[in-house]
């Protein structure tokens, strides 16, 4: 049986010391559909545009720098603490989806600070929403990369990667991708049907189920990422997804309602749906400048 051969080269073209990836493209293609379908979601419920830009800036720094220290600290903790300064290195390589996640949490709860009149919730559930988007296209950028292989396979779709070696395996990075793309679908979905009545929790809730997972499953299919791996019952990647997957089956069955901040209060019905989605920096009620004078007789 013929299979697959892919041997692309990962650059799209090179000159001089110049070399740009199609890794790097799909990244960048991710993140600008996902941020114009953010501008319209912002723009439907009436949120300023200028939050979003500030918001965009705080989650691709998150996401970046979780993604590395979430490498290095995953899955080679002892080399990158004996060499510290090689985490910065990011061109070398090694991002970690579970750091990414982790990263983009600690984002949104940082600019969630310095924007009360914005819910935690409300903000992690239109990111879950095309979160998975910019995912399934990094997922994308990897088989360019011909890495995150899968195992050897004997089945018609099995592909050669040449730049690895003469074996068919599972392309398990499309595997991947396809099941993020078909949960952006679901979610875009929920959320042109429900808009902003959807249950705050329930968007990210489905994303983290969905997502860690399948991402526990096609493990099975992949060859391990580190040496270490291979002694292991389940690989890290699995290990690691184990508690998201808890959270998303915590935040889907409405428990988190219990550690909502009191001074979100107002913003919620008894159902847990928005009150007031309308409000932003740009409604945000004027401040009482002092006492309401008694009119005169």
């Amino acid at each position: 049986m013929e299979h697959f051969v892919w041997n692309i080269d990962p650059e799209i073209f090179r000159i001089g010391n110049f070399g740009p990836r199609y890794y790097g493209l799909m990244f960048a293609i991710g993140f600008l559909v996902s941020y114009r379908i953010c501008e319209g979601i912002w723009s439907k419920e009436h949120r300023s545009a200028e939050s979003l830009s500030s918001l965009l800036v705080y989650v691709m720094v998150g996401t970046l720098l979780g993604a590395r220290l979430g490498h290095c600290l995953f899955y080679d903790p002892a080399y990158y603490l004996l060499n510290p300064l090689e985490i910065l290195m990011i061109w070398k390589g090694g991002l970690a989806s579970h750091g990414g996640t982790l990263g983009v949490m600690l984002a949104v709860f940082i600019y969630q600070r310095k924007h009360p009149t914005q819910p935690y919730g409300w903000l992690a559930d239109r990111l879950a929403t095309v979160i998975p988007f910019g995912a399934g296209c990094i997922r994308v950028g990897n088989f360019f990369n011909s890495e995150i292989i899968g195992k050897p396979s004997d089945l018609p779709f099995a592909v050669i990667f040449s730049r690895v070696d003469e074996i068919p395996r599972h392309p398990a990075m499309l595997y991947e991708a396809l099941s993020y793309f078909a949960l952006f679908v679901l979610l875009m979905l929920r959320y042109r049907k429900q808009g902003s009545q959807l249950r705050p929790g329930s968007q990210i809730g489905i994303m983290l189920t969905w997502i860690f997972g399948f991402r526990i499953l096609w493990e099975f299919f992949k060859e391990n990422q580190v040496a270490f791996e291979d002694q292991m019952t389940f690989n890290m990647g699995q290990i690691l997804s184990v508690p998201f997957v808890v959270v998303g089956v915590l935040l889907l069955t409405g428990l988190y309602r219990k550690w909502v901040p009191s001074g979100y209060g107002h913003l919620l019905k008894e159902d847990g749906s928005i009150l007031v989605p309308e409000l932003s920096e740009a409604h945000e009620p004027a401040k009482a400048k002092g006492p309401a004078k008694k009119k005169k007789k």
